[in-house]
């Protein structure tokens, strides 16, 4: 597992410790990756509107088809080990996935979700990113709101190695859900 390797001036925080930080007065997001904080800036309209839409096609896909795994939205975690919690935009856990788990964990998802904004790029594409894979996140879209974007990474071994980027008018497929198939556009709303 490869994960942050920090200076031993950085603080860095149990996940017990990060729990009782407060809340930051502009509403930012923290998570905590190998106990190192991360703050990103809260999102904004457009990328509510993003995961809005994204979570309904997810949704309906899964009454469609009968799938009896879960789907989360924004405050449902993903949290390991005592140092590292993060929150996705949206994920799904498999039945199969579920059950291998701790009860009461959720150390893994089978699809994450996230909705890449100006102010979390870097960290989204990269750091978090890495993260996911290390964990063992079969699938990551990161969608970006800026570029309108459907970016998806698969996982192989340990690492993402195949990336294929989706734009306006082509249509995007699952590895997770192989009959799921929709016009990225419909994610960005036109």
């Amino acid at each position: 597992m490869a994960w942050v390797n920090t200076s031993p001036l950085v603080k860095t925080y149990t996940l017990a410790e990060f729990w009782d930080l407060p809340e930051p007065p502009d509403h930012s997001k923290l998570e905590l990756i190998a106990g190192v904080l991360y703050m990103t800036p809260p999102p904004g309209y457009l990328h509510d509107n993003i995961v809005s839409r994204i979570n309904r096609l997810l949704s309906a896909h899964l009454l469609k088809t009968d799938n009896q795994g879960s789907l989360y939205v924004p405050r449902a975690a993903i949290w390991t080990s005592t140092n590292t919690y993060l929150e996705p935009d949206i994920f799904y856990v498999s039945k199969e996935t579920e059950s291998k788990m701790e009860e009461g964990f959720r150390t893994s998802a089978d699809l994450v979700v996230e909705v890449v904004s100006p102010g979390s790029a870097i960290y989204d594409r990269n750091t978090k990113a890495d993260t996911y894979a290390a964990l063992g996140v079969r699938e990551l879209w990161l969608v970006d709101e800026i570029a309108q974007t459907l970016e998806k990474r698969v996982l192989e071994g340990d690492r993402y190695h195949r990336s294929e980027v989706h734009h306006e008018g082509e249509l995007v497929t699952s590895h997770v859900f192989p009959d799921l198939s929709f016009p990225v556009n419909e994610v960005f709303g036109h």
